[in-house]
């Protein structure tokens, strides 16, 4: 029993005398590991008589317990004089500047759907959506689209196999569906804009196989073609921010709308540069018209009671002519220096920038 007193004396006195963690984890290797000499006396407690086997092995559970308590006693100690020597050494000027950090931007198009949508929410429209997969009926059909439109061909239009009935999905062509979706749940009058992803097969400087689309919808009554212009002109001016923005409306034919108009806006060119306002030039940027009262029919909606007026407008177009963009490629290429160039702080970033 003395030899066992002797030994938790000369392990309690090297845990105390522990200059540092890894001091105290040799100590309790040594004595506490497997092969350490506490640990050996452990082992050996079967060549013992049960009597003394008992006696002995109840003292050194007593060292074991005494000895563990003691090292973390001991870690907590040393942890906190390793702080504090941290904190001595160690110093924040804390009237240093702070270091640049990376500000992220809104994309140009994120910017341009937020800005149509405040616009035309002015006007009393409210927004909808609706799936990006769409069946035959709502994409074409329901659009009084003929079957022999070029935008039903394979070339022109991204199709899903067949399902069993044999018929075919497709990725939207345009968010139009959105607008019998509308008119198939809610009752006139209404008013809403549509912006949403729109898919076509096509790939190049102002084409892309994924884009985006707004479209508007106003139902109600007595409704006609200057209730269309007053809307867009004044969207038109609004959105480029030129008061006597030039706008006229061309005839057109769209299945989904008649009469028909394409809208453009006024420009000039000079030194190759492109300035939207009063000039000798024009250029198209969206299509509108009257609603086809074959459209109102396939929705439930008598054309004899209720008319109304659609428009559509390509949110990437729009963004490059307002925002001097060449390219639309680089829009879905997840370039930081073009994103650095061509993107915008939000509204708070701002404000703390110019400040």
């Amino acid at each position: 029993m003395q030899d066992h007193l002797q030994l938790k004396n000369e392990i309690l006195q090297k845990i105390n005398s522990s200059s540092d963690l890894n001091d105290l984890d040799d100590v309790r290797i040594q004595f506490l590991g497997k092969k350490g000499s506490l640990t050996l006396l452990m082992k050996q407690l079967g060549s013992y008589e049960p009597e003394k086997r008992k006696e002995i092995g109840q003292k050194l559970n007593e060292i074991q317990k005494d000895v563990l308590e003691a090292i973390e006693n001991k870690k907590l100690v040393l942890r906190k004089n390793h702080l504090n020597k941290k904190l001595e050494n160690e110093s924040i000027d804390i009237s240093l500047p702070t270091r640049p950090e990376n500000q992220g931007r809104i994309h140009p198009l994120t910017k341009t759907m937020d800005e149509v949508v405040s616009i035309f929410a002015q006007m009393g429209f409210s927004v909808a959506d609706g799936p990006d997969i769409e069946s035959d009926y709502y994409n074409f059909t329901a659009l009084n689209i003929p079957q022999e439109h070029p935008a039903r061909q394979e070339h022109d239009t991204f199709y899903f196999n067949a399902d069993a009935n044999g018929d075919r999905k497709v990725l939207r062509t345009h968010t139009s569906p959105v607008q019998i979706r509308t008119m198939e749940k809610l009752k006139p009058p209404l008013r809403v804009i549509v912006p949403g992803r729109t898919y076509r097969s096509d790939h190049d400087a102002t084409h892309s196989p994924m884009f985006h689309q707004c479209e508007g919808l106003v139902i109600g009554d007595n409704l006609n073609m200057s209730h269309l212009k007053g809307c867009l002109i004044e969207f038109c001016r609004v959105f480029f921010g030129v008061e006597d923005l030039p706008v006229r409306f061309r005839p057109s034919y769209f299945p989904f709308t008649e009469p028909s108009a394409e809208v453009d806006i006024g420009c000039s060119k000079k030194d190759g540069e492109l300035k939207i306002g009063p000039g000798d030039e024009w250029l198209e940027i969206l299509g509108s018209g009257m609603v086809n009262p074959r459209v109102l029919q396939n929705c439930g909606i008598d054309p004899n009671e209720h008319q109304g007026f659609a428009f559509g407008m390509g949110l990437e177009r729009i963004a490059m002519l307002k925002y001097g963009i060449p390219d639309l490629r680089p829009f879905f290429e997840s370039d930081l220096r073009w994103m650095k160039h061509y993107g915008f702080f939000s509204y708070e970033q701002t404000s703390i920038h110019q400040g």
